[in-house]
């Protein structure tokens, strides 16, 4: 057998994204040809987001105890078999959050809201969408956006059809709001011939062509105010070109089958149940290389629901410390989210790879909001986890700096996942504390 030196994401490629080859032992370099060694696996980021935040003085550990000699506070228990897995930050916040309600809006970007001289609202790109500019470039969907699919109660910042996902213009981007919904999007393949599938293709780019000639038509007789909405519908057209393009090169590239731990879900599904099948619909996503990048925006309301709770979600938050129904329902809630937390955990580290590494050596998970309790935006609640950033877990780490930006650990995770970024949002620096032997 000849000894090629082979490029295997340039085998197959088109002009919008690459699609990777399973690794193939004929192309082997050198005399070690007969005995492969499995190649380098690829880098995932899992964000989990649960919005309005944590018990205080049952989730946070001790602050006297840091490092690795630290006792699991009460909320954190149901994670004790993975505690060498994972590292609980503390005193991160975001200096420009003042809504005590968004507790998902501003995670993940650190922006300020009223950033934009006359404008009441402005978001900018989130940490995942940086993320998926990179490694969305060799999987069919470059991001996957989860959210719950029930509209939480007022000023919840749990929307339908909202994710945790912003993109480079800090415009919101949709999640699949069910299991179901998901699920199909992940597994299901049209089935239709693939010239159909073309036409149909073609047939969208026609109507975006005639779309885009119209909007550009009235351009030069709108005013200033008006000629910027129709610059933000341009790109959002844009964005649907780009996604038609992204589809177009997965064209007659088979969807990979489900994992036998995954089945298509039942449409009843909310609260805890949903949430538990959402985790196995990641897993499955990260396991057949669908995507690299997630971000889950979990449900609020329904979840408390399913734990036994009859007050919305927000009302909990506002549990008082002496005790009572509000503050039962809140541990409740902490416990039962470690719980479906480490059986996520589990999976992960069962799942192999190409290489035998296990999937959660290969992944990075985030889990926190930037609310700690009540409206407190400070000390946001912040747990990560995984081997592919090479944090040193099994930590309790507590900034001297009791205002250290979140985008500090949003830069460390970008960077030592192999990510160029010299800054983001309002970070200052690294979080070095977290690669520290």
């Amino acid at each position: 057998m000849n000894h090629l030196h082979f490029n295997r994401r340039r085998f197959l490629a088109s002009t919008s994204a690459f699609i990777p080859l399973p690794f193939l032992e004929s192309f082997m370099a050198g005399p070690a040809a007969a005995a492969p060694v499995a190649p380098a696996s690829a880098k995932r980021m899992v964000f989990l987001g649960m919005g309005f935040g944590v018990t205080q003085s049952t989730w946070y550990p001790d602050t006297n105890q840091v490092g690795s000699e630290y006792d699991l506070p009460e909320g954190l228990k149901p994670l004790a078999r993975h505690k060498d897995s994972f590292s609980i930050i503390q005193n991160l916040y975001h200096q420009f959050s003042r809504n005590g309600h968004s507790g998902s809006t501003f995670w993940l970007t650190g922006a300020n809201q009223y950033g934009v001289p006359g404008k009441s609202f402005h978001n900018t790109v989130s940490v995942d969408q940086v993320a998926a500019a990179e490694f969305g470039l060799e999987t069919r969907f470059a991001s996957l956006q989860l959210s719950g699919k029930k509209l939480e109660g007022p000023g919840s910042g749990h929307g339908t059809g909202l994710s945790l996902a912003w993109d480079q213009r800090g415009k919101p981007l949709p999640a699949y709001e069910t299991p179901g919904d998901a699920f199909h999007r992940l597994f299901s393949s049209d089935n239709s011939p693939l010239a159909q599938q073309r036409a149909r293709m073609a047939e969208q780019r026609s109507v975006l062509d005639t779309v885009i000639a119209d909007a550009r038509a009235v351009r030069q007789r709108v005013n200033n105010n008006d000629s910027q909405k129709l610059e933000e519908y341009l790109d959002s057209i844009r964005d649907i070109e780009t996604r038609i393009s992204k589809e177009e090169s997965w064209l007659g590239v088979p969807r990979p089958q489900p994992p036998e731990y995954v089945s298509e879900p039942k449409e009843s599904l909310e609260g805890l149940e949903e949430i538990r099948i959402m985790y196995d619909l990641m897993a499955a996503a990260l396991q057949v290389d669908a995507t690299r990048v997630i971000t889950y925006r979990m449900p609020a309301d329904t979840f408390i629901q399913s734990i036994g709770g009859t007050e919305p979600a927000h009302l909990i938050s506002h549990y008082s410390e002496r005790g009572g129904d509000r503050k039962s329902i809140s541990q409740r809630r902490d416990r039962q989210h470690s719980t479906m937390l480490a059986e996520f955990f589990d999976k992960l580290k069962a799942i192999r790879e190409a290489d035998g590494s296990p999937l959660f050596d290969n992944t990075t998970i985030t889990f926190g909001s930037n609310i700690s309790h009540l409206h407190n935006l400070t000390n946001c609640p912040t747990l990560v986890a995984g081997g592919s950033a090479g944090i040193k877990q099994g930590r309790h780490l507590v900034m001297k700096d009791s205002r250290t930006p979140l985008c500090n650990l949003w830069l460390s995770l970008l960077k030592a996942n192999g990510i160029k970024a010299d800054s983001f949002g309002d970070s200052n620096g690294i979080v070095e504390e977290l690669f520290a032997s």
